[in-house]
């Protein structure tokens, strides 16, 4: 099937050009704007005239398709622009907003606790006596809040803003680009004695949904679920993963089933098609075929509102409400053509940046992949047997949607679970028992009416996939982890999968030449990579908070020098995916290393070192020595300081001072991040 000849597909993939190009390039506002209204009034005009003599010749025809395509790149380009918080005259960064000053603030969402804090994003409603747009990242400490925050709650704050850190550690998590995706680039820390809620603030839709959720979160509280089981629940049915423990989150994503803990597309899908199915009977009214779809776009959102109206829920309901219209119009073709649609008004209406998001490429990734997928696999092989077709049929879904995916899986997750279909051949059959299940605990749990009966299967339940998603999760060796994976192998991953399909479904050699160069390019890319590795020589001081740790590539080898290793495992393993390296050796530090003709001198918490005739280049100070710095750089005169993460800060403002006064480089990772000698 050629889907380019599909118009909503062509105008979605050129909207996306325009996103990506106003990503990367981020015009000033004014630049976009005026090119559409300038492509617009052309195109206008094009329309005004007769269509015979404007359009009817292959010149105009032309003129106009290519007008179209400018313009739609260039509202992509525009879209972005204006969610760009630079470009908003109105942004508390153009204000005076350094040093402390009062705030008044807006929560917006309610993120998942840390072991320290809590964390909540808000809306900047006003900066001291003016007014102010953007948001902020609020953290709170955990042990003396008495009350939690509540979307829609506002409180005054006394306070400075800090700009997010970036990692401090290569390839480390960047959680300031993350949140930058959000619009959020400045943290603020609330206190006991800075802040105050206040009493009246307005509600909003989606405060109204979060009390909603919560209200629904306490009624199931007071039934005898187990806690474990309780999470999932709440996962499974109001978007609220908060409340799962990390093993059980662990578990699942090793299983090939970490999707079913977020009220995404395969929940949705699975209401709309139990509503379809319940809803049967209305076809036999008249107009009951419309009414029917009415009713089914209405629950679905009634459904997301029962979600507290999250990101995701909101994307998937949007994406399935233009599913569901595809279905009742019935014509082959049209799901390709309103998914495309679905995502055009996602990105142009909603937020164009979730184009950006994991969760918005690997949801429409995989429903595309379904749609386009399934029927070339049940042409491949269609039983007779009923049973036999029936799970042939799940098997086929969920192997297209995992080969929709697998490219994202592994670029952000660099992990692949090899047993994902037996997750999903026993629970997703299960799952719209389980849903259809959970609204019924839902609906009785807040008219009171709740038996413990019900509570009980319903719990067992959830004990039962809990368990089968365990023992899955349990068979380590097929969960292929650490596979390194970047931006080009995604893509030439998707090159070979789409040209694989084509050339299966029908082969020719055009086709058979276009996936030959795609294996080609792939290995190529295998290659250069692995030569890059391989001429790789690097030595840098990491940063971890009370404790120290040295890293030394050599090749495709790393060396680990650390008193902690298993401190020190998640930062080796995120270096070692990144590098592509091979293998891993572990030593104990040592007080003296010599890099590229550079000596580095090690002084760790007993401050002892040579006094004479060494004469470093570097001097690391690590687990907070005792010592006089001063007379140290008067002894050893090194021609720069460093400090990792396991001093003590007093002890770092008092060496950054001295330093200071006696124009010596200071280096501390915490603030600079890690230490890279002769990069």
């Amino acid at each position: 099937m050629n889907l380019l000849r599909f118009i909503p597909i062509k105008l979605t993939l050129l909207l996306v050009l325009g996103i990506l190009a106003g990503k990367y390039f981020r015009p000033e506002v004014a630049l976009p704007v005026v090119l559409v209204i300038f492509l617009l009034s052309f195109l206008a005009y094009l329309l005004y005239q007769d269509k015979r003599a404007a359009l009817g010749s292959t010149k105009h025809v032309l003129t106009f398709g290519i007008l179209v395509a400018l313009t739609t790149i260039t509202i992509g380009v525009m879209a972005v622009s204006l969610t760009d918080s630079n470009n908003r005259p109105g942004h508390y960064s153009h204000l005076n907003s350094t040093g402390n000053r009062l705030w008044r603030l807006k929560v917006d969402k309610v993120l998942k606790s840390t072991s320290f804090s809590d964390r909540y994003i808000a809306e900047v409603v006003r900066l001291e006596n003016r007014k102010a747009s953007g948001k902020l990242l609020l953290s709170f400490s955990l042990h003396p809040t008495p009350n939690k925050l509540r979307v829609d709650d506002e409180l005054l704050v006394y306070a400075d803003i800090d700009p997010i850190s970036p990692p401090v550690n290569p390839h480390q998590f960047d959680y300031r680009k993350y949140m930058s995706g959000l619009d959020v680039r400045d943290r603020m820390r609330l206190q006991e004695h800075n802040h105050t809620v206040l009493p009246d603030s307005r509600s909003t839709v989606y405060g109204i949904a979060a009390s909603f959720r919560q209200y629904i979160i306490d009624k199931l509280k007071e039934a005898d679920f187990g806690e474990e089981e309780l999470g999932i629940i709440q996962a499974l049915l109001l978007g609220q993963r908060n409340d799962i423990s990390p093993e059980t989150y662990e578990n699942y994503k090793n299983a090939g089933a970490v999707h079913m803990l977020a009220v995404s597309g395969l929940h949705i899908g699975i209401i709309l098609l139990l509503l379809r199915f319940l809803l049967q009977p209305l076809e036999r009214l008249p107009w009951g075929k419309p009414l029917k779809l009415m009713l089914i776009v209405a629950l679905l959102w009634g459904f997301a509102f029962l979600a507290g109206l999250s990101p995701s829920v909101v994307r998937a309901v949007t994406m399935f409400s233009f599913v569901a219209y595809a279905l009742h119009l019935n014509r082959p073709g049209n799901t390709f053509n309103v998914l495309a649609l679905s995502m055009f008004t996602i990105l142009l209406v909603i937020d164009p940046m979730l184009l950006f998001q994991v969760g918005f490429q690997m949801s429409y990734a995989a429903v595309f992949a379904i749609v386009w997928l399934f029927p070339l696999l049940q042409r491949l092989w269609n039983p007779k047997n009923k049973v036999l077709r029936y799970f042939w049929q799940l098997l086929s879904v969920s192997l297209a949607a995992q080969l929709g995916v697998l490219p994202i899986s592994l670029f952000y997750f660099h992990q692949f679970p090899g047993l994902f279909f037996i997750s999903n051949l026993v629970i997703v059959p299960a799952l719209g028992l389980i849903l259809g299940t959970g609204i019924l605990v839902i609906f009785l749990a807040l008219l009171n009416r709740l038996p413990d009966v019900l509570v009980t299967v319903y719990d067992s339940m959830i004990r039962w996939m809990n368990s089968l998603v365990g023992w899955v999760a349990r068979q380590e060796d097929f969960v292929f982890r650490d596979i390194a994976f970047d931006i080009v192998q995604l893509l030439l991953a998707y090159a070979i999968l789409i040209f694989g399909v084509f050339f299966l479904a029908k082969p020719n050699f055009k086709k058979a030449i276009a996936l030959f160069l795609a294996i080609i390019g792939f290995q190529l890319w295998l290659f250069n990579a692995s030569y890059q590795t391989r001429q790789k020589q690097s030595l840098f001081v990491a940063h971890q908070t009370k404790n120290s740790g040295l890293i030394h590539q050599s090749g495709a080898h790393v060396w680990a020098m650390t008193n902690n290793a298993p401190r020190l495992e998640r930062l080796m393993r995120d270096y070692r995916i990144a590098e592509r390296t091979i293998s891993l050796t572990r030593e104990s530090f040592k007080n003296a290393y010599r890099f590229r003709g550079k000596k580095l001198l090690v002084i760790d918490s007993l401050g002892v070192y040579p006094k004479e005739n060494l004469r470093p280049d570097y001097v690391l100070l690590t687990g907070s020595p005792r010592l006089n710095l001063q007379r140290l750089i008067d002894s050893l005169r090194p021609k720069k300081i460093i400090a990792d993460g396991s001093n003590y800060r007093s002890y770092i403002e008092r060496w950054k001072l001295t330093c200071s006064r006696r124009k010596m480089p200071f280096h501390y990772t915490g603030e600079m991040g890690a230490f890279y000698f002769e990069r």
